[in-house]
Formats: C-alpha cells, structure tokens, sequence
C-alpha cells in the first residue's frame, strides 16, 4: 500500500486540523494562522526549486 502525499492533500489536512484546534482553543488562532501561511509559501516556493 501506497500512500502518495502531494501538496494539495497536504495543505486540505493542515486546514482541517487548524480549523479544529482553532474551535477548541480559540487563542492559537494568531499562531495557527502564522503557521499555515508559512507552510503555504514555503509549499509555493518550493514549487520552483
């Protein structure tokens, strides 16, 4: 069994678990947010390496 991880599922699932550790604790929004946006640019980046 295989499981192939390209960016888009990965990008699904950290929107999904911050989504819900923003629900129960709504004060790691700021770091949630700061987290996934620099997991997405060095995504995009990457894209060009």
């Amino acid at each position: 069994m295989t499981i192939n991880l390209d960016t888009g599922f990965i990008v699904a699932l950290l929107s999904l678990l911050a989504g819900v550790l923003i629900l129960i604790v709504p004060r790691l929004l700021n770091y949630i947010v700061a987290f996934y946006l620099i997991l997405v640019g060095l995504s995009g980046l990457l894209a060009y390496f």
